[in-house]
């Protein structure tokens, strides 16, 4: 879905269709015979377009999140065991690289911006706008910043010196994080996307410094003792409540792990604005991936050298935090340090709401959501004001709805969760038009069938083992197991029941019926808008 910041449709929005005139003088892609939109058009100034070096810190900024700094508590308190953990950072490196070849097949074939939304479009056509629906669902009510705000939250109260866990305390900075957020993108838009930029390069440097600081505490630079925590490191460890292992602690595991690798699909986003697109993509996102993957794998080492067993199982969101006192003290200077990782979390709160506020504005411009000029206007400052209050209050509602305790670990499940039903349908999307001599199918892209099916087996994995009870406490975490699977899944179900009403329901009261239009909006950006066209008089409102 294109996040590009347009404010109306304008008389230089035209829509293209088979056959236009102007099909000679834009570029434009074939779509199958069966495809109600037509052709799609693009029409990018060649200026505009990024580059290998920009696709690399394109992917490289969206993918070094805050996760590193907080999920491998629960990584490591699902696994029970410090060369397990290690190794599953390693698979999640794996599984993105399985995941950048799916995409980049369809991505190459289909160089629109939009990612998922336009691939599961093209496979499942029937029933016709049901897999626009179930995405907008997730994307619209688990796009949240619940997870960054909280860490945030956490992370002040740390560097203040309380000890006070996951409590109100925090999670009410978290609500003034997010609300901070959204009210300066709705009032000083610029500004907010220069913070952004700004705040971005503390996590680099924070990665980085835990990472150098790893070397210092293998070499017994540290201010504990030695944990000795890579003796016998494929021995499992139990403690209260963590280190419980089975199916259903390496299903959480994994998807934490995914959460921390997040952002790597984000050069698909904006595909067609690459330059040399197969070229640029095949060397960039590699570069990207490999590079994450490696520092990842290296913080962790850090991790493990310089805190205990017990204690980073049980840190949560401020193991960050805790491996910067035990390298350098406690003192006031040491505690400024978090005080960094809550920046980098602010700033990732200001992404992510800006991006999805973007999403919800575009979704409001195609006319999918109810009151859809309401959430597309850009009313009174000239930005997405009631598309950054919908995200505001979808990501307060997860800040407060989890029971009084730790809470981090659920927001991740539950943001991380529906994305493994949604990979799993573009993988098998993809093994369907390999098999179909029907689709024609092609693409300057080829993913080999062994590393699609393994992406595929992965996410059913992912989707699947969550319910299936694990072996220890069923409310281990404050909550039962089945919670963040049930909501996940209950999400996309009220997409299709959406879908049902837009499409079927609605309709037939109000006698029109739904098409869709590719349109070229003043930007040159390709977009699509879902039009009402009266059955009786063939005019569209």
């Amino acid at each position: 879905m294109s996040t590009q910041d347009t404010t109306e449709e304008t008389p230089l929005l035209r829509t293209m269709s088979k056959g236009s005139s102007r099909d000679q003088d834009v570029g434009t892609i074939a779509r199958d015979e069966t495809d109600p939109v037509g052709e799609v058009v693009q029409a990018y100034d060649e200026s505009r377009k990024i580059g290998i070096t920009g696709a690399v810190f394109l992917i490289l900024n969206k993918m070094i999140g805050t996760g590193i700094f907080s999920t491998p508590s629960g990584i490591f308190a699902a696994t029970g065991s410090v060369g397990v953990s290690i190794i599953l950072w390693l698979v999640g490196g794996i599984l993105t690289f399985c995941g950048l070849s799916v995409f980049l097949e369809f991505g190459l074939a289909i160089p629109l911006s939009g990612g998922e939304k336009n691939y599961l479009e093209r496979v499942y056509r029937h029933p016709r706008y049901l897999a626009t629906c179930v995405l907008a669902s997730q994307m619209i009510l688990l796009g949240f910043s619940s997870g960054n705000s909280l860490a945030f939250g956490r992370y002040i109260l740390f560097a203040s010196g309380s000890t006070e866990p996951d409590g109100w305390a925090a999670r009410g900075i978290g609500i003034a994080c997010a609300t901070f957020a959204v009210g300066l993108h709705a009032i000083f838009p610029k500004w907010g996307l220069r913070l952004v930029n700004v705040l971005g390069v503390f996590k680099v440097i924070v990665l980085l410094l835990i990472v150098f600081s790893g070397f210092a505490a293998l070499a017994g630079r540290r201010l504990v003792p030695d944990p000795h925590n890579f003796d016998d490191a494929f021995k499992f460890y139990k403690g209260d409540g963590w280190g419980g292992g089975g199916a259903y602690a390496y299903a959480q595991a994994l998807l934490r792990i995914i959460y921390s690798y997040k952002g790597w699909e984000n050069a698909n986003y904006v595909i067609g604005e690459l330059r040399h697109p197969r070229k640029t993509l095949a060397v960039a996102a590699p570069i990207a991936i490999g590079g994450v993957t490696i520092l990842y794998i290296l913080a962790n080492v850090a991790y493990f050298a310089a805190i205990s067993k017990e204690d980073l199982a049980t840190s949560e969101v401020i193991v960050a935090g805790i491996f910067f006192r035990n390298v350098f003290g406690d003192s006031a200077a040491a505690r400024s340090l978090p005080t960094f990782v809550a920046l980098s979390n602010l700033g990732n709160v200001l992404a992510v709401s800006f991006a999805h506020a973007r999403l919800n504005q575009e979704f409001g411009k195609e006319g999918l959501l109810p009151f859809s000029k309401f959430w597309a206007s850009v009313k009174p400052f000239n930005a997405p004001a009631a598309a950054l209050f919908l995200h505001w209050l979808v990501t307060v509602i997860i800040l407060v709805a989890p029971p009084a305790g730790p809470a981090y670990n659920f927001i991740v499940d539950l943001y991380t969760y529906p994305g493994a039903w949604i990979n799993a349908f573009v993988a098998a999307g993809l093994i369907y038009l390999h098999w179909s001599r029907s689709e024609n199918w092609t693409s300057p892209w080829h993913s080999y069938l062994p590393i699609t099916v393994l992406y595929l087996l992965a996410n059913v994995f992912l989707a699947i083992v969550p319910f299936i009870p694990p072996d220890g406490d069923w409310n281990a975490e404050g909550y039962p197991y089945f919670v963040f699977p049930v909501v996940g899944v209950g999400v996309l179900l009220l997409g299709a029941v959406y879908w049902v009403c837009w499409t079927k329901i609605w309709p037939a009261i109000g006698g029109y019926r739904i098409e869709a239009q590719r349109i070229i909006d003043e930007q040159g950006v390709e977009v699509i808008r879902y039009r009402k066209v009266d059955l009786k008089h063939r005019q569209q409102f």
